[in-house]
């Protein structure tokens, strides 16, 4: 009997890559069964393409400044991500909004993270923002990628209760320390199967979800 063929992914980065790093070390530890088969930046000096490199994965700059235009830059990550041919794309901190061919190419076989309990607070300076509004709760959000920015369905949350002593830092700190835990484990449930894109919503065990699963931070 055959092993069954292990899921191909490829992971794009804008910056440290250190959601890339806890899904490289989750493959290690035998807890993740995938294979990344490269790792793309728009930025050649990303520290996240000398993690894919030390982990011995193939590390792809297109460098955004250097491209004619953004059409060019577009059509070069497409021809990058068919070579790679990969059945799940990973956005780990990658910094472009991708176009909307590219996103329904991928369609139900794209994730990201963001960090808010979407769908509040889409967008950039997460941590700013709710802590300038006064609120109780932040969190992360793994969830399936559609044209509309940090829209698409949720899969997995991590949720932290904000203090009274929390800054931008600190909470971005708790924040991060769950991502790295629920980022591969939702990957590693779409490898599993146990969940999918299907009818614009999250299935999870076959079942639709209206909502993520929640996991709250251990105190």
């Amino acid at each position: 009997m055959m092993d069954k063929p292990c899921l191909r992914i490829a992971v794009l980065v804008s910056g440290s890559g250190t959601n890339l790093q806890a899904i490289i070390d989750a493959i290690q530890a035998n807890a993740l069964a995938v294979e990344i088969v490269g790792v793309i930046s728009d930025k050649p000096a990303a520290v996240g393409l000398q993690r894919a490199r030390d982990a011995g994965i193939a590390a792809i700059a297109i460098d955004f400044k250097a491209a004619a235009s953004r059409e060019s830059f577009n059509q070069q990550l497409d021809e990058a991500l068919q070579k790679l041919r990969p059945d799940l794309v990973v956005l780990a901190g990658y910094m472009r909004i991708l176009p909307t061919n590219t996103v329904n190419d991928f369609s139900g076989r794209m994730l990201n993270v963001h960090p808010s309990l979407l769908p509040a607070y889409p967008g950039l300076d997460t941590y700013a923002r709710v802590l300038a509004a006064g609120e109780q709760w932040h969190g992360t959000t793994v969830h399936f990628v559609t044209p509309e920015l940090d829209a698409g369905p949720g899969i997995l949350q991590y949720r932290v209760k904000i203090t009274a002593d929390d800054t931008e830092q600190s909470l971005r700190q708790r924040i991060q320390k769950g991502e790295y835990m629920i980022y591969p484990k939702a990957i590693g449930w779409f490898a599993e199967g146990r969940v999918k894109f299907a009818n614009d919503c999250t299935m999870l065990d076959g079942q639709p979800t209206d909502q993520p699963i929640v996991i709250d931070e251990e105190c």
